[in-house]
């Protein structure tokens, strides 16, 4: 039978790749998974998706979606696919932030969204979680300008500076910024006894857990992490029952089938980590440490999204994180993580009834195109 050939750009967003398409270069969305599994070379049980253009983690293993949009509110439609890898599974429940900050370059170099001028703004409509993000960056000859001089951790390099601001993030993926009502709650986990969590829903649903109480120091980096099963079993055990809690999941086994989301992470007080590329976050540079799970591995950088709920959930006085914090930052807020130090801008306030509110989250990305042409794939 012969192969599928469809257009695709390839393209880094942040610290992550994923395939791009035009919508109207694929079938219905009923149809997508096949294709997009194919492409990327999952399932593997080796978990190296040597059969397709994954590279074997999950922030390599990612398909982009774009159309011109309806909305009078958004320039562009956006749809995220995480693929997973050793799994013929493919979720759409969230967004990934990375690569969102490859989605405005996209539409203006495709020309779905044609600026005028030096600086481009283009309004994404999220179609994982209805939420509007606008993307600002710098134009060159009427294309995305690539060549600049930000460097972000995990990227070698520098490059143009891409402004992603999430707008209106709260509720994200439960509809709500708290979704259980609490800054922090006690979960029974089954077979590991309770643990108190903070449960944060901005850009992206998140559970966050403190590092010593789960015998870290908060420090640890993903190799380490990824050899330690009891935890990575444990730590999977207490997503999914924040699932059920958040109101994503009705019972375990859905929240085994929605590896997406929520996320989850461990926070710790600033304190002296070393990084991947073997340098040290000295603990006067940032305001707490951070390590996410993603899809199951631990992430050598952070989820953006996750990073930007993080952020959120620093201001939000009560929750975990903002009890990790030494003092309440002034500006945006210094995360340190494997790869380095990730600064998220969130801006939060709580009204005269107590309800909280997260009016935006802003943070800086490079993104760069890698080739176009056509990827080729079994036909469904």
């Amino acid at each position: 039978m012969p192969l599928l050939t469809l257009p695709a750009v390839f393209m880094r967003g942040g610290t992550s790749r994923a395939i791009m398409f035009h919508r109207k270069d694929l079938p219905e969305q009923a149809a997508w998974d096949p294709i997009f599994l194919a492409a990327m070379g999952s399932p593997d049980p080796n978990g190296r998706q040597l059969n397709g253009m994954g590279g074997g983690i999950s922030s390599l293993s990612k398909i982009c979606v774009l159309s011109p949009s309806a909305r009078e509110d958004a320039d562009i439609d956006y749809t995220f696919a995480q693929v997973q890898i050793r799994e013929a599974a493919v979720d759409y429940r969230g967004n990934c932030g990375n690569m969102s900050s490859a989605v405005g370059p996209f539409a203006v170099d495709e020309g779905i969204v044609r600026p005028n001028g030096d600086t481009a703004t283009v309004r994404i409509f999220n179609t994982n979680t209805s939420k509007i993000i606008r993307s600002t960056f710098a134009l060159k000859d009427g294309r995305a300008a690539t060549d600049g001089d930000l460097a972000i951790p995990g990227v070698a390099g520098t490059g143009a500076p891409v402004r992603l601001d999430f707008m209106a993030p709260g509720g994200a993926g439960t509809g709500r910024l708290l979704p259980t009502g609490n800054v922090r709650d006690w979960l029974e986990i089954p077979g590991h006894g309770s643990i108190e969590v903070s449960m944060v829903d901005a850009a992206r649903p998140c559970v966050i857990v403190r590092a010593r109480d789960l015998g870290l120091t908060g420090t640890e980096l993903p190799e380490a992490l990824d050899t330690n099963t009891a935890l990575l079993t444990r730590l999977e055990a207490i997503r999914r029952t924040a699932a059920i809690a958040m109101g994503i999941a009705a019972n375990q086994e859905e929240a085994r089938n929605s590896r997406s989301i929520p996320s989850i992470g461990f926070v710790a007080p600033p304190t002296d980590s070393p990084t991947l590329s073997g340098e040290t976050i000295r603990a006067t540079d940032v305001d707490l440490i951070a390590r996410f799970i993603s899809n199951g591995q631990p992430h050598r950088a952070l989820p953006v999204t996750s990073s930007l709920c993080t952020a959120v959930a620093a201001r939000i006085t009560g929750t975990l994180v903002s009890e990790a914090l030494q003092a309440e930052p002034a500006g945006s807020i210094r995360i340190g993580m494997p790869s380095g130090i990730l600064t998220v801008g969130a801006d939060v306030t709580q009204d005269a009834a107590g309800t909280w509110t997260a009016h935006s989250g802003a943070f800086y990305r490079t993104a760069r195109r890698l080739f176009d042409g056509r990827i080729y794939v079994p036909p469904p």
